[in-house]
C-alpha cells in the first residue's frame, strides 16, 4: 500500500488495477475509489467496502468518446453535438446501456452515467487501465473525503493503494441524463452550472 505524492503511476498503480485491485487518487474532482469498470469482482468489493445501495450504479470514468463503444454505447448526431459541450469536463453524463454483460455496473437499470475527465494524468491512467469506477472515499452516509487522512480513516488497509494529492477542493460532478432527442435533465448540481436553455 502507498501513500506518497510522487509515487509512480504506470509502474506501481496501473499493475495493481489491473490485477483486479483498488485505491484511492485523485481525480477531476474529488478523491476516488478507484478499481476497473469491467471487473466484476472489483466493483463488487467496492460497493461492499463502501456500504453502497447495491441498486444504485456508480459512475465510470473513460478516456476517449470511443470508450462508450465498449459498453455498447452508440451516440446520434443529437447527442454527439451536446456531449461535446460538456466534455472533457466535470459533468457526468447518464446514457443508455441495456446490455445485460454490464448489469453488474447499470444494476438492472440499464442505464451507466459516465465521464470523460479533462485532466491528463487521469487520462493517461485511462488509456493504460481502461475504464474505472470513481465512487467518492466514504462509507455511505458521511461525508466524501476532502484530504488523505480521511481517506485513510475511512478505510485505513482495505484498499490497495493511496495517493495523496492535498486537499480537494472541487465540488462533485455535476450529473445529467442524455436521452436519444437530445433533451438533458440535472440530476444532480455540481461542479459545472448547466443552463438547459443554453445547451
Amino acid at each position: 500500500m502507498n501513500s506518497k505524492k510522487d509515487i509512480n503511476i504506470e509502474k506501481v498503480i496501473v499493475p495493481i488495477l489491473l490485477e483486479s485491485g483498488i485505491g484511492v487518487l485523485p481525480t477531476d474532482t474529488l478523491y476516488g475509489m478507484v478499481g476497473r469498470a469491467l471487473d466484476k469482482k472489483t466493483v463488487e468489493r467496492i460497493y461492499k467496502l463502501r456500504k453502497r445501495d447495491l441498486k444504485k450504479p456508480m459512475i465510470v470514468l473513460i478516456s476517449s468518446l470511443n470508450d462508450l463503444k465498449i459498453f455498447g454505447i452508440k451516440l446520434n448526431s443529437k447527442q454527439k453535438k451536446i456531449l461535446a459541450k460538456f466534455w472533457p469536463g466535470k459533468v457526468s453524463v447518464v446514457l443508455d446501456c441495456s446490455s445485460k454483460k454490464f448489469e453488474h455496473l447499470h444494476r438492472g437499470g440499464k442505464t451507466l452515467a459516465l465521464r470523460f475527465p479533462k485532466d491528463k494524468n487521469l487520462i493517461s491512467l485511462l488509456k493504460k487501465t481502461g475504464p474505472l469506477v470513481v465512487p467518492s472515499v466514504n462509507v455511505v452516509g458521511e461525508k466524501p473525503a476532502e484530504i488523505f487522512s480521511e481517506a485513510k480513516k475511512y478505510f485505513g488497509d482495505k484498499v490497495d493503494f493511496y495517493i495523496d494529492a492535498g486537499k480537494m477542493k472541487s465540488k462533485p460532478s455535476t450529473l445529467v441524463s442524455l436521452d436519444r432527442n437530445g433533451n438533458i435533465t440535472v440530476l444532480r448540481p455540481g461542479a459545472v452550472k448547466i443552463k438547459i436553455s443554453q445547451v
